[in-house]
């Protein structure tokens, strides 16, 4: 069985709603779960895991959440060759161009990993509803495709 680790970071619990329905969907594609939030979480955990997902939203003009940084920098000392990796996230659609920011952080970090990058990452202007339930299930599915 297919195993995935999602590490999130959530203010308002937005971003927890968001990682929870993809944990749903992954399980649902029958993968094995863990769910974490970030300051409970180890970056040398997605070692374990088939699939590496971050969850986060982005603070104020485009900044990482102060509480997901430590984990963002442990990722720079990682080799997730093998690994499909994948990022999701909530923002702010008023801050235009740093609309969920994060999310493109944290991409490039998994791209520097040498992840692979299994799906385009899904980005939601604050909760989820509507389509945007949609576009989580079809990450979940193109994350799983991508495995050997």
């Amino acid at each position: 069985m297919a195993t995935a680790k999602i590490v999130y970071a959530s203010l308002t619990g937005n971003t927890q709603e968001i990682a929870e329905i993809l944990a749903d969907n992954l399980r649902d594609l029958d993968v094995e779960v863990d769910v974490s939030e970030c300051s409970e979480a180890n970056a040398a955990e997605f070692y374990n895991y088939d699939i590496c997902i971050v969850a986060t939203y982005t603070y104020g003009y485009g900044d990482l959440p102060d509480e997901i940084v430590p984990f963002y920098e442990d990722l720079e000392g990682l080799d997730l060759s093998g690994k499909i990796a994948g990022v999701v996230g909530s923002g702010d659609l008023s801050y235009d161009e740093m609309y969920c920011k994060s999310v493109d952080d944290f991409v490039e970090q998994f791209e520097n990993a040498n992840a692979t990058i299994g799906a385009e990452s899904v980005k939601i202007e604050f909760n989820a509803e509507g389509e945007d339930y949609d576009n989580l299930e079809a990450f979940a599915q193109s994350l799983v495709d991508k495995l050997p």
